[in-house]
């Protein structure tokens, strides 16, 4: 298949086009290598797929309107993976306007792109933020996500909506992934993994927030990338069951799926501190602070939805997910 990769320099973004160059399948990746974080690390992890047969990359921003729209007439995509976005709840609190240019305004291009040229499947990044102020555990698409305490999050819950209005109206075949705290190595390096990681080999205090009191659901990105990959071989379809008079959050009548990707196995904030400081062999000096506005203190993925479709479920153990991190930053930073 001739796919479209969003963010193919990207944390997830890489990962999956190595998955689908590996197998044959012809990639075109796109992102625009913006300073929201260090670039060169972009840079080294497109490194990691140009050259490779079967993979060209595009420069350019989703939300150029002019350039998706030429850049979809021209290449005649299979499928599309859109993982582009402007990610992280911190920052949407002192930059709004970025995540309603990449996340809004980026994904109607994507949209408008797959329902004009006949796009097989639709395959987005969501996040588990969209559960917001939920406290039901574990959180299953089954649930209502229509109280999301972060604008990043409401970007995600808005790509969700728009995405089955396509489904409807165009019968185009769309399925969100609802992503569950990622890590592993290449991380992004406004993540905690990576931001402990640094602080502790650097001497300098970490800052633990909501005085420990978190608990996250993180997942390994090989099962990340993996997910991916199997949802986009099935795409989806109209549920013949659907109920628009019990309306399931979870189910429609249009082409449509939202999923879960975690690791269904949730730890502490103190356990995956303690995990780190085990793989670096220093204990962390620790500046506890409160919980940060957009914040949820507690994720927790129900993934049997996931498993049903694709027959796969995330299973790395966080200790060894982080032993590889740690083994991968030593060695990128030469520490």
């Amino acid at each position: 298949m001739k796919i479209l990769v969003t963010g193919a320099a990207g944390f997830i973004g890489m990962h999956v086009s190595q998955i689908l160059l590996a197998r044959g399948d012809e990639v075109v990746g796109l992102d625009n290598l913006n300073d929201y974080y260090d670039p060169q690390l972009k840079h080294d992890r497109l490194a990691r797929l140009t050259g490779k047969p079967g993979f060209r990359f595009v420069k350019m921003s989703v939300e150029d309107r002019a350039g998706m729209e030429a850049l979809f007439a021209a290449e005649k995509f299979d499928r599309v993976v859109h993982l582009a976005a402007q990610a992280g709840v911190r920052y949407s609190l002192t930059n709004p306007h970025a995540y309603i240019d990449a996340n809004i305004q980026g994904f109607m291009n994507i949209l408008e792109g797959c329902r004009h040229h006949q796009i097989q499947h639709l395959v987005y990044a969501s996040s588990s933020s969209v559960y917001g102020g939920n406290t039901l555990m574990p959180f299953s698409e089954h649930h209502s996500v229509d109280h999301p305490v972060s604008l990043y999050a409401a970007t995600k819950k808005a790509n969700e909506l728009m995405a089955h209005t396509y489904s409807h109206l165009y019968r185009l075949p769309t399925t969100g992934l609802r992503f569950f705290t990622v890590y592993g190595p290449w991380g992004r390096p406004d993540m905690a993994l990576f931001l402990f990681t640094k602080a502790i080999l650097e001497g300098r205090a970490i800052d633990v927030f909501n005085h420990g009191q978190m608990v996250r659901d993180f997942t390994y990105i090989d099962d990340i990338a993996e997910g991916v990959v199997r949802v986009l071989d099935r795409p989806a379809e109209a549920d013949p069951t659907y109920d628009a008079k019990a309306a399931d959050p979870a189910r429609s009548n249009a082409p449509y799926r939202v999923f879960n990707i975690g690791n269904h196995d949730p730890v502490t904030l103190m356990e995956f501190i303690e995990a780190i400081e085990s793989a670096i062999g220093t204990e962390a000096k620790k500046n506890f602070l409160p919980l940060q506005a957009g914040d949820v203190p507690a994720t927790h993925a129900d993934v049997e939805e996931l498993g049903a479709w694709t027959g796969f479920k995330p299973a790395m153990p966080v200790p060894q997910g982080i032993k590889n991190f740690v083994a991968w930053y030593r060695d990128y930073f030469k520490v």
